[in-house]
């Protein structure tokens, strides 16, 4: 692939954006693969959890403009946008968000506008110190937040931080998104891949069909009642009560010895 690597090893799919002379912004190229990457992952049964990280000095600087002016003729700019969001962007996302398997992000430094909503699919997102999360969309293009931040950010920090950082465009440190409650951790440069890896090995080793019902069940809440997510709760656990890993649960707790998840 052109604009990303993809490593399967020990359960671990290493996905890395691989544009560092461009910070990893989203170009077409970049979609397509991504998307094409997410595929491989779902149907192949040695990869159970996602890492993604970005080459050089930034995780992801977001949309790539200068794929603006090649834009067709019969398209106004705003229509060229909105074509590009319809059928490429936001299916990208959807298919990110959809993947049945634990996401880890380590986020290594830059990380503006879409890149925070690439950033923020992941489960889990683990920041080195360096780095940093920007809105740009407002104060510097004259756009809304896009790729899911309007969906992420009031969520994760409250509607007073989220207005603040779409609206003012501040640059929000790693320490403080984590203090904030964006993102799970912030580790020092060096430790950034070690840490992500340990994660996403213990990952690996866990039931990944609960993981992404545990996602599923987390968002769901957000938006249910105290009772209707009781009733989801029921639900899904009748659900996964079938499936054997909760048996190989019960079983290894029973007998004192580490679980062996197959699924």
């Amino acid at each position: 692939m052109e604009t990303l690597t993809l490593d399967i090893q020990d359960g671990l799919a290493i996905v890395t954006l691989n544009r560092p002379d461009v910070l990893n912004s989203i170009n077409t190229k970049l979609i397509d693969e991504m998307r094409e990457t997410v595929a491989a992952i779902a149907a192949n049964k040695d990869a159970r959890v996602m890492l993604m990280t970005g080459a050089g000095r930034g995780f992801c600087a977001g949309a790539d403009l200068a794929e603006q002016g090649s834009r067709g003729s019969d398209m106004s700019i705003g229509q060229g946008v909105a074509h590009g969001m319809t059928y490429r962007f936001n299916p990208m996302m959807r298919e990110l968000y959809a993947l049945q398997k634990p996401i880890v992000a380590a986020v290594n430094g830059i990380t503006a506008g879409g890149g925070v909503g690439l950033a923020l699919a992941a489960d889990i997102v683990i920041a080195a110190k360096s780095a940093s999360f920007v809105q740009v969309f407002g104060p510097r293009l004259g756009l809304i937040p896009d790729l899911g931040c309007t969906w992420q950010l009031p969520r994760l920090v409250g509607r007073a931080r989220a207005l603040g950082l779409a609206l003012t465009g501040d640059k929000l440190s790693a320490e403080q998104a984590a203090e904030w409650g964006l993102i799970w951790k912030c580790v020092e440069d060096e430790a950034l891949m070690g840490e992500a890896r340990a994660v996403a090995t213990k990952l690996a080793k866990g039931p990944t069909n609960a993981f992404a019902e545990i996602r599923k069940a987390i968002d769901a809440g957000a938006g249910n009642s105290y009772s209707a997510q009781l009733d989801h709760e029921r639900d899904v656990q009748g659900k996964l009560g079938d499936h054997p890993n909760f048996a190989e649960g019960v079983k290894s707790f029973l007998t004192k010895r580490e679980p062996e998840f197959k699924a």
